[in-house]
Parts: structure tokens; sequence; C-alpha cells
């Protein structure tokens, strides 16, 4: 059983939340002064293209609490668009196809090209996107971007290691780039290119870029990707379309609405991501919210295969829509996954219980999981989990009460606030694990399992007083 779980210290790239899949618009700057100047000369650049209309703007970029934002000229109605951006001016795998490195990066992931065209347009003088790239952060607060003495504060959680896995893979994605690409053609390329430099391309493309486009795979969208994050937007779906205008509809321009009701001098806010831990939001965008469901601890089971009954346990789980492996979020405050236990039931399950593994119950063991197996079997469940717990919480350098206390003190920075943040976040959801599996323990004497129950369904069995059930809590 040392093999029944393991708790994700993350793959190397993290797996997307249940509304990532959809768009991811900027990241939150650290706060910062940019030049005017450089703000007046995207403007000029954006009108130039056609891409903001030339009197009476919705909104124009500004300074703002967060760094760089889209400020309401005028009121702005609920759903009303305020920045419209053809599609020449995006920057996608078209883009990146339609330039000198178009063909070398054929092949190539569609972020990578991106990433690869930016860090090389920000190195020409005479770029044609020079402008855009002029407004861009050189460092935000994203975790891929913290130095090692403040990755430190994450000590202990699937952060710090989604973080470290997330720049390793960047890194040998550029190396390999750099091989390939780079190297054999240095003549495209007016300055030399350091994995810092793709790690700060990789950054612009993640929280920048939309994605799940119609059409398209990605693309950042200058002045539309301005647009911050407010957590007091709650709407589901997105605040954006692409739509056709011009002759027989056939330009397309992306389209950004506001979600609320803005006043004239007020910034515009969009909701980035209701379905995102603040893990992810940290990592994508350098922040996090106080939301307790925005906490998240990821629970790795798999089947091992030195289990000897490896290749049935796994038949059974494709059966019923599910691999050797699988990631279960346990939400602060929320219920366990519903196919959480039956899935710890099954890598759980051998000795006498062995039987259920049958051909014969092929078809019908799974509902049999959603209910206790055996003592045995839900005491092994109990005893590992808990242990498991104890070990992720050993690991954090700091306690809950003590995170409660730093932030209380106030003067944190606001890496330091995100830290404490998600290591809170990430305990208080241990804590609760354990806890529902403490509980469980108290509860094994009054189970019932499948042997009572299948009597009972043959007639075979008295009453008991009182039966407990138990699916999740």
């Amino acid at each position: 059983m040392a093999s029944l779980h393991r708790f994700a210290r993350t793959p190397l790239l993290p797996k997307p939340s249940k509304t990532q899949r959809k768009a991811k618009p900027k990241t939150l700057r650290p706060t910062s002064s940019l030049p005017s100047a450089s703000i007046d000369n995207f403007w000029h650049w954006l009108s130039d293209k056609k891409a903001v209309p030339a009197s009476s703007p919705p909104v124009k970029p500004a300074m703002v609490r967060e760094g760089l934002g889209l400020v309401a000229q005028r009121d702005i109605s609920r759903g009303e668009s305020v920045v419209e951006v053809p599609k020449k001016l995006w920057i996608n795998p078209d883009t990146v196809a339609a330039s000198d490195i178009g063909g070398l990066c054929r092949g190539l992931k569609p972020w990578m090209a991106v990433a690869l065209f930016l860090v090389r347009e920000k190195g020409r003088p005479d770029s044609a996107w020079r402008p855009y790239i002029n407004i861009l952060p050189e460092v935000t607060d994203s975790t891929i971007f913290w130095p090692e003495e403040e990755l430190l504060e994450l000590q202990g959680t699937q952060l710090l290691n989604t973080t470290l896995g997330v720049k390793e893979y960047v890194q040998g994605e550029f190396l390999r780039i750099e091989e390939e690409i780079i190297v054999p053609n240095r003549g495209l390329f007016s300055s030399p290119i350091t994995v810092d430099d793709f790690l700060w391309a990789f950054g612009m493309v993640r929280s920048r870029g939309f994605s799940r486009m119609p059409g398209e795979s990605l693309a950042l969208v200058p002045l539309a990707d301005l647009v911050n994050h407010s957590p007091s937007i709650t709407a589901e779906g997105t605040s954006w379309e692409i739509r056709g205008t011009g002759f027989f509809s056939r330009e397309l321009v992306f389209s950004l609405q506001t979600p609320i009701y803005v006043k004239a001098g007020e910034q515009v806010y969009i909701q980035y991501d209701l379905g995102k831990s603040n893990a992810e939001l940290a990592l994508d965008y350098g922040f996090i919210e106080s939301r307790s469901d925005r906490g998240v601890y990821t629970l790795t089971l798999e089947i091992p295969e030195s289990d000897p009954f490896y290749g049935d346990k796994l038949d059974i789980l494709e059966s019923n829509g599910l691999k050797e492996t699988e990631y279960f979020d346990i939400v602060l405050g929320q219920a366990l996954p519903p196919d959480m236990l039956p899935y710890l039931r099954l890598v759980a399950l051998g000795g006498t219980d062995a039987f259920l593994l049958e051909s014969i119950f092929r078809n019908s063991i799974w509902g049999h999981l959603e209910l206790p197996i055996s003592r045995a079997n839900e005491e092994l469940i109990c005893r590992v989990i808990r242990d498991a717990c104890k070990s992720a919480l050993s690991a954090y350098h700091t306690t809950i009460e003590e995170d409660q206390n730093l932030r209380e003190s106030g003067k944190l920075s606001p890496r330091l606030e995100i830290a404490i943040g998600v290591r809170e976040g990430e305990k208080k959801v241990l804590q609760q694990i354990d806890g529902i599996f403490k509980d469980r323990e108290t509860e094994l004497d009054g189970l019932e399992y499948y042997q009572e129950r299948r009597l009972r369904d043959l007639g075979l069995a008295c009453d008991q007083d009182e039966i407990i059930f138990w699916e999740s809590k």
C-alpha cells in the first residue's frame, strides 16, 4: 500500500483548471511607473492602425493601481464593446508564419512560435511591434519570475514544484529551439537570445494570451490585454468575442466587452477565470484572491504497476472513464470529488475483497465501490490518506497560525502576500482532508459493508438499528 497514493507535486506543466481552458488575459503587474511617452506612442500606433476610434474612444490606457489598465472615457453600459482590435494587430501563429522566421517555426507548438516571435521582435530596434513591446512589463509577480530567496517562502507548497517544473520545461524547450533554430540562423536574430529572455516571452504569452478562440489556438491582442481582473466580477462566461466586420464581414476583430456598468474615469475590469485556484492565479498572473474556494490541494492517485491486480483495476478504471493516474482537486470548504472515494477503494482493493475484480462483477463493481467494501479496505484508506496529510503538512516551514500572524502584521510585499496566501490555503485543505478521514475512522464500526449489503439483499440478514452510508463529505 505504500504506492496507494502520492500527493501531487505536479507534472511539468500544471493541468488546466475547469475553465482555463478558455481565455487567459493578462497579468497584474507590480505597481510601477511607465513613461507617459510610451503610452502615448502606443496609442498613436493603435490610431494609425485604425484599431481605435478617431474620436470619443470608450477607453484609453492609463497607469492604475495594478500597473497599466483601461480607463473609461465616458459612462459605459454593461455588455458594451470597449475595445475592437482588428486581426492584423494580433500576434498569433499566423503572424509568425508570415514573418521572416515563419518557415523555421513550422511544427512548433503555438505558444513556442509566438514566444520566439515576441522575443525576437523585442531585440529588433526597428520592429514594427516596438510601440506594443515597449509597454510590456519586464517582470511580473508571477512565481516564474521569483528569485530563489523568494521561492523559499513557498517551501512545501505544490505551487513551488509547479513553478520549478514549468521553468525547467521552458528551459528545455528553449535549448532545443536554440540548437535547432536560433544558432543555425543567427542572421535572422539581430541580438542574442538567452533562456531568461525566452522565459520572459513565455510569461507574457501565458499571462496575456487569449486562447480557445474560434479558429485560433492562441493570440496576443494589443490593448485588449491591458484589461485587469476584479474578484468582485463573478459572472460566468467570457467578456470577449471574435466577430466579422467590413464588406461581407470578412475582417475579423477581437471585441472586448465590459461585464458591468462602468462610470467615466473608472477602470474597466473583467473576471479572468472563476475556476482557477490561488496557486494557478499566482503562477499565471501574479496575484491571489481571499475567496476560500480559491484554496485547492491536488491529490494524485494512481494504480501502481506492481499491484498484482494492475490489469484488472486499470480495465475497471478505463471502463468508467478514468485513467491509471488521476488528479483530484480538493477545494477548501467543499465536498470531496465524487469519483475520489471509489478510486481509493479500488486502489486499496485486495486480499479477501479481490473477488470483486472477477469478470462477473465488471459491469457492477463501480457501483459497489461507491459504498464501503470492507472494514479492512476502508481502514486502510483512512490510515494512508491521514499519514499522507501529516507528511505534507510537515513540509511547510510555517503553521497556519504563524501565517495569519504574519498577514496581520501588515507591510508585506505583494510576493510575500502571495506566498502566505497560497501556503495557508493548501494547509487548510490538508487539514480538511485529514479531518474528513479522521471522522471516518470513528464511524468504521457503524458502516455497512459489501457482504452485509449482499446478505440483506438476499434476505439473509436482519435490519440493523442504524446503518451509516457514506459517499463523501
